[in-house]
């Protein structure tokens, strides 16, 4: 009997390919020659990605601390409303639901990004419209769709076989990057590599500061075992140290594909390129190398879906479950699953490539803020139910840093404030919480 029970939780791989997948994404293998490269080279981004991990590394300490007194689904949603009351969870639950969901369709499309450069323009057919300056195509649209489509049905299958396919994405994405990392570094050439990017002049608080200001988004993911810790076979206490070796993954997997890039152009020809990355690996190791870099890409993408899905139907069930939302969304079919919740979610993901890559990114962007400001109530909650001195100052120094991460956001001269969209889009998405909460809630609270 016990064995059986045992078979049935998520193990510590489980857990740790399950951040992994989470954190990184399409935007690992896009970032090198549009942000990294051009604006911060290598040594400040490795450095910025080290400073900004070691923030992470901190708020995940506060949520150690959560994970010790609280276990449950919905994870810092229940922790907020347990401990602060209705209103505070609301604002989590809101926050945390908009982020999770949000990166479903932005790694949905990085699908029709994926085989744009295998294929060309042949992928492109049925034109339907322009927004944000993006066209749509109906290709797009189905492309994007079918991976949606198909994790839902894995995901309803149950929590074990979505384990095992985030296992085989997440390992085969760090072997895969390691390896073409090893392989170009041996086939590059050093010297023209240190010029362009070895040199006191490389290292400045600036370029720093504008690696460290995405952190939020770079890493937003890695607070998702909170949302499983009910399916977990070991303590939930005992997951501080998989979830630091995930983001610590996350830091490597970055810099590496970074540097990928860096080896084979300078931060000026990287930025002149549509995929550096993809460019690299190509022009070091010809079409195999680019196939095993397609494969990589693959994986991230594809366990970004699958992990989020996860965090999302989780998230949402427990929200629904307080009647803080529709109470069909709170529905536990005989696998422990919300099935109502995944195929609600799935259909908000569905509307993501009708709308464009770009209004996504737009959306995903100001999300960091929300997600910045739930690392926060972690942090404040943990102050008041932390044991120890140094646990309690840990938990006052994450809602420093999530404090941090928001005025980096937010504020007018921060080298990654928020574009005027994405401005707009937060604004937008709080008036509607405002709103839901205040009649919505209500409503739902009548007919408990």
């Amino acid at each position: 009997m016990n064995t059986q029970k045992v078979k049935k939780g998520l193990s510590k791989f489980d857990v740790l390919n399950l951040v992994i997948g989470s954190i990184i994404g399409w935007g690992s293998f896009i970032l090198p020659g549009t942000f990294f490269l051009p604006k911060a080279g290598v040594l400040s981004t490795v450095i910025g990605l080290g400073i900004g991990g070691f923030f992470i590394a901190i708020i995940q300490k506060a949520y150690q601390v959560m994970l010790t007194c609280h276990v449950g689904e919905g994870g810092e949603f229940s922790y907020a409303l347990s401990n602060l009351g209705k209103i505070h969870g609301f604002i989590v639950g809101w926050s945390l639901s908009l982020c999770y969901l949000s990166m479903i369709p932005l790694n949905a499309t990085a699908y029709v990004l994926i085989l744009r450069k295998i294929f060309g323009s042949t992928v492109l057919w049925g034109h339907l419209y322009t927004i944000g300056g993006t066209d749509v195509y109906a290709s797009d649209i189905v492309i994007a769709s079918i991976p949606i489509v198909v994790f839902t049905l894995i995901n309803l299958r149950g929590l074990s076989l979505s384990a095992r396919i985030q296992n085989v994405m997440s390992a085969s994405l760090v072997v895969i990057v390691t390896a073409l990392f090893f392989i170009i570094l041996g086939k590059s050439d050093l010297e023209i590599f240190s010029h362009n990017y070895f040199g006191v002049s490389q290292i400045a608080s600036a370029k720093i500061a504008s690696v460290v200001a995405i952190v939020p988004f770079l890493f937003v993911g890695f607070d998702v075992i909170p949302q499983v810790s009910n399916d977990l076979r070991f303590s939930p206490a005992k997951a501080h140290a998989t979830a630091l070796a995930g983001i610590a993954f996350g830091v490597v997997i970055y810099a590496l594909l970074n540097m990928i890039a860096g080896l084979s152009f300078a931060p000026e020809e990287a930025e002149k390129l549509e995929w550096a990355v993809a460019s690299s690996v190509t022009e070091k190791t010809g079409t195999a190398g680019f196939v095993f870099m397609l494969l990589a890409l693959f994986s991230a993408v594809t366990g970004g879906i699958n992990g989020f899905m996860i965090g999302s139907s989780k998230l949402l069930g427990a929200v629904a479950g307080e009647k803080l939302s529709p109470s069909f969304l709170g529905e536990k079919n005989e696998k422990g699953l919300y099935p109502k919740a995944i195929l609600f979610i799935a259909g908000v993901s569905l509307i993501g490539p009708w709308i464009g890559r770009e209004v996504i990114v737009l959306i995903v962007d100001m999300a960091s803020v929300l997600a910045a400001l739930a690392y926060g109530y972690v942090g404040f909650v943990g102050i008041k139910k932390s044991v120890s001195v140094f646990d309690k100052l840990s938990c006052a120094l994450a809602c420093a840093v999530a404090l941090l991460f928001i005025a980096l956001l937010l504020w007018p001269t921060s080298p990654a404030r928020l574009g005027a969209g994405s401005i707009v889009f937060l604004i937008a998405w709080t008036v509607l919480g405002v709103l839901f909460y205040r009649f919505g809630t209500r409503d739902m609270s009548r007919k408990k």
